[in-house]
C-alpha cells in the first residue's frame, strides 16, 4: 500500500463527496429542512468543519480501500462497489436520528440513507479511479 497514494485518494474522495453532500443537503432537501423549523432550528455550522470531515471520512475510506484493494475490480468500477458496500452501512445508521431527535421525521432516515448511500458511491469511484490497484 501507498500511504502518499491513499492520502491524496482519500482527500479527492473527500472533496468529491463533500460536493454530493451539498447538492443533497444544501440544494435538494433544503426545502424540507427550511419546513420544519422545530427540528432543524440550530445555527449553521462553518462549512470549512464539513469539508474536514468529509476529507478525515475519505481518508479512512481510502485506507480501507487500499488494504483491501485485491478484493475489488479494477479502476473507477471496483471503486464504486467499494463505495456501495461501505455506503450500506452507512446508511442503515441514519435511522438512528429518528429515534434520537424529537420530530425528525423517520422519511427523512430514508433520504439520508440514501444521499449517503450515493456520496459513499461517488467517493469509492474516486478512490478506483486514483488507486487503480
Amino acid at each position: 500500500m501507498s500511504w502518499s497514494k491513499a492520502v491524496l485518494a482519500g482527500v479527492a474522495a473527500g472533496i468529491a463527496t463533500n460536493i454530493v453532500d451539498f447538492v443533497n443537503h444544501g440544494v435538494l432537501l433544503s426545502e424540507t429542512y427550511v419546513s420544519m423549523p422545530e427540528v432543524f432550528a440550530q445555527e449553521q455550522a462553518n462549512p470549512a468543519y464539513f469539508v474536514a470531515i468529509s476529507i478525515c471520512t475519505g481518508i479512512a475510506a481510502s485506507i480501507l480501500f487500499a488494504k483491501t484493494r485485491d478484493s475489488w475490480a479494477a479502476g473507477w468500477t471496483g471503486g464504486a462497489t467499494f463505495g456501495f458496500w461501505l455506503g450500506l452501512v452507512a446508511f442503515f445508521g441514519q435511522f438512528i436520528h429518528s429515534l434520537v431527535i424529537e420530530g425528525f421525521p423517520y422519511y427523512l432516515g430514508w433520504c439520508w440513507g440514501g444521499t449517503t448511500l450515493i456520496a459513499a458511491i461517488v467517493g469509492g469511484a474516486v478512490l478506483g479511479a486514483i488507486n487503480k490497484g
